[in-house]
């Protein structure tokens, strides 16, 4: 997904958010923070087309992650609601991977300056396996839940984020073989400052 396609998601998820009646107390922020994902597989895809390698049946993903959220806040201060848009870019053994997702945010305020929020989110998985130049693109869906610390009025530091998805990737199955491959688990890591919106 290139970086105007996120930007255009991002503006209009912004501005249908802004157009509720909650919006004098809304908060949005963005970020670029570094991620990593480790894919696993049940089955070990021994095709050329294996995204994990050919026998492989896990592998390690790096890259960085750009995104935003919005929040509204509900009439109960402890909770606001909003939506979170991301576009996770990762390489790894010369395959790529990359998410493009967005879904509810459910964030928690407490007295505290540490903020844990949890996002069930779903879009596109795109992947491509080390030695060929295919591309698969599948739905992708999960859970996302991490905990943002005020460090201070417009900067937070995402203390950690962990998510948990699965997406058929790029495989024998997928490229048109006969031969069953299970979709992949994906679990992510991720860490970072967020930059609140005024």
């Amino acid at each position: 997904m290139k970086l105007h396609s996120l930007l255009f998601a991002l503006t209009s998820a912004l501005t249908l958010a802004g157009s509720t009646a909650a919006v004098a107390h809304a908060q949005g922020a963005l970020y670029v923070n570094p991620i990593a994902v480790r894919a696993s597989n049940s089955t070990a895809d021994t095709s050329t087309f294996a995204f994990l390698g050919k026998g492989d049946t896990s592998r390690m993903f790096y890259g960085v992650n750009i995104g935003g959220y919005y929040d509204i806040p509900m009439q109960n201060k402890s909770i606001e609601v909003g939506i979170d848009v991301h576009d996770a870019n990762l390489h790894g053994n010369n395959a790529l991977l990359n998410s493009f997702l967005l879904g509810p945010r459910i964030a928690f305020r407490t007295d505290a300056r540490l903020h844990p929020y949890i996002n069930p989110e779903f879009g596109a998985g795109t992947t491509r396996a080390p030695n060929t130049a295919i591309k698969v693109n599948k739905i992708e869906y999960g859970i996302w839940a991490g905990a943002d610390y005020n460090i201070s009025r417009r900067v937070n530091w995402r203390v950690l984020e962990v998510g948990y998805s699965r997406l058929s990737t790029a495989s024998a199955a997928t490229i048109g073989a006969t031969t069953p491959i299970p979709s992949a688990t994906l679990f992510t890591i991720t860490t970072g400052l967020t930059f609140r919106l005024p």
